[in-house]
């Protein structure tokens, strides 16, 4: 599967604890990361400077869904049951 076009749902809902530039301490969940474009791209795409486990993320349907809300919706679960493992 290929990034959905005006998704970035992968840009705001999981935490990111790696440095990303503008944002030196990583982002939040839930937090719209500062490389997001008001398009829903990232402006690091293909740039050196993009952190590794944005670059390694692949879109899925069992991650993405079938729009940017259930994409939402799937990765903020996937968010709290990670933060809520022993």
């Amino acid at each position: 599967m290929d990034c959905r076009p005006g998704c970035g749902a992968c840009c705001v809902a999981p935490s990111i604890s790696s440095p990303i530039p503008g944002m030196p301490e990583g982002k939040p969940a839930g937090v719209r990361c500062v490389q997001l474009q008001p398009d829903y791209t990232c402006a690091l795409f293909g740039q050196p400077e993009r952190p590794l486990v944005c670059a390694d993320f692949a879109a899925d349907r069992a991650i993405c869904g079938h729009d940017r809300w259930q994409a939402l919706q799937l990765l903020d679960s996937m968010e709290t049951e990670t933060q809520n493992s022993p």
